[in-house]
């Protein structure tokens, strides 16, 4: 059975950061794209990150979020620094087994998400 199981959010202020992390049961994470995405409210889901071999970022974020897998340990994570109020969302972990990420940012391109974990950046 696929599990997705975030954690790592919480509440920081403008330019401190955090660490999400995804523990993934079911698969090897090693072998497939996965991907983290985020929410806020009353907007629609973006993608933040992905990675199959080689990981990337979206601009909204890029040179202050890295994402990582820890294959030993199946777990994927997203540092994140410099946090600013717009990054306020909640952020879900994804897997794609469906092939590699080529690029694709799209959340409806992904097979699996977990509960999501909450990040909240005050000002």
């Amino acid at each position: 059975q696929v599990r997705l199981l975030e954690s790592g959010g919480g509440s920081v202020q403008a330019g401190g950061s955090l660490k999400l992390s995804c523990l993934v049961r079911g698969f090897s994470i090693n072998d497939y794209c996965m991907g983290w995405f985020r929410q806020a409210p009353g907007k629609e889901r973006e993608g933040v990150a992905i990675i199959d071999s080689v990981g990337d970022v979206a601009d909204s974020v890029k040179g202050r979020f890295t994402i990582a897998k820890d294959n030993a340990n199946n777990k994927l994570y997203l540092e994140m620094g410099q946090l600013e109020p717009r990054d306020t969302a909640m952020y879900y972990c994804a897997a794609r087994l469906s092939g590699r990420c080529y690029g694709n940012y799209q959340h409806t391109a992904f097979d699996y998400s977990g509960q999501g974990t909450q990040v909240t950046v005050s000002s």
